[in-house]
């Protein structure tokens, strides 16, 4: 027999909501179900009062009643946890003081206890080669023998499975009591990205608080290990899954990364004011696509003009609109080290 979504249905009506003890269908604990060659994701949104061995337990219940099913090879069940927003009085202060979303971290170990240094990719506009520019400097680090992970946070757009070369669906093992997320690895860096949760060719369609929720439990539910750094490519904007992500996770500091334009330089601009209000430092930030040498006459053209990002941060380096800076660690090196040096200042 072939797969039947209405047999995962049944399935799950069969499992009683431990809060309200009505099914978790029609308890509205089913956040997202996905199947692909197999492959079956279910997304259980958990309310913050739960416990965590109630959470475990309806997970373990989950997946017992769904492997085997028709068309059922693989079972993953990933559990969320949302707060209600609270109460905004009318006369707010303009400093994002509150989370409107705030995600609680689960009991018991945290997934990325041992990660000393956390970084924010940012950039408020797209298409200015961020993840590219994320992807060069960890396989730079890699190389130079530090520990270095990625976690992919641009939900609706996941690129960095694509850089780093990386197809293949995420395992989870046992960890002091927790299932965790067994991390992807290329090249010696580790990667996390809802691209190898769900494919990169299926559309992630989430509204604002569940991103922000799925991003911080990719950082707290996955086996990092020892980490010297965990670069996080952050999706484009300043909106609400920014502002959550920065505050639930709470970096070290922030790259912004930009492109000579001043369409771009503007919209940086705005990614700088919104760390500036969250207290999360700029470490600096980098000019990308800033000079194209033809390769026929050797002529070099600044295609995107000579932009200025005039920032109280210093600038980490400049790098070329070049086929070869795609993905590579060759070039990235040199912006590896500012980085570097960034933190023992």
């Amino acid at each position: 027999m072939s797969y039947s979504e209405a047999a995962i249905l049944r399935a799950l009506e069969a499992i009683r909501d431990p809060v309200s003890d009505r099914d978790i269908v029609s308890a509205g604990r089913l956040s997202d179900l996905h199947h692909a060659e197999g492959r079956l994701r279910v997304i259980l949104a958990l309310p913050p009062d739960i416990t965590q061995a109630q959470g475990l337990a309806l997970r373990d219940k989950t997946e017992a009643a769904l492997t085997g099913l028709p068309g059922v090879d693989q079972v993953a069940v990933l559990l969320t946890t949302h707060r209600a927003a609270p109460q905004v009085k009318q006369a707010a202060p303009q400093r994002p003081d509150r989370n409107p979303h705030p995600n609680k971290r689960p009991d018991g170990y945290q997934g990325d206890a041992h990660v000393t240094k956390t970084v924010a990719i940012s950039s408020a506009k797209g298409g200015v080669g961020k993840s590219t520019v994320t992807v060069g400097i960890a396989r730079a680090l890699a190389a130079q023998g530090h520990r270095v992970g990625v976690l992919d946070a641009d939900i609706h757009g996941p690129s960095v499975p694509t850089l780093l070369g990386l197809s293949e669906q995420l395992g989870t093992r046992e960890v002091e009591g927790r299932r965790l997320i067994v991390p992807a690895e290329s090249d010696g860096v580790k990667c996390i990205s809802i691209g190898l949760l769900t494919g990169n060719d299926e559309a992630v369609v989430w509204r604002g608080p569940m991103v922000q929720g799925a991003i911080a439990r990719m950082l707290w539910d996955t086996d990092w290990g020892e980490l010297d750094l965990l670069l996080i490519d952050m999706p484009p904007g300043t909106g609400d899954p920014q502002l959550g992500l920065a505050q639930d996770i709470e970096p070290d500091g922030a790259v912004i990364i930009t492109t000579p334009q001043d369409l771009a330089l503007l919209d940086a601009r705005k990614g700088v004011s919104m760390f500036g209000k969250v207290d999360i430092p700029v470490i600096g930030w980098v000019e990308n696509m800033a000079l194209f040498t033809c390769p026929n006459c050797g002529a070099e053209h600044r295609i995107f003009g000579d932009g200025n990002l005039d920032l109280d941060a210093p600038k980490l380096g400049s790098l070329p609109l070049s086929i070869e800076m795609r993905g590579t660690r060759e070039g990235y090196t040199a912006l590896a080290d500012a980085l570097m040096s960034r933190w023992s200042q």
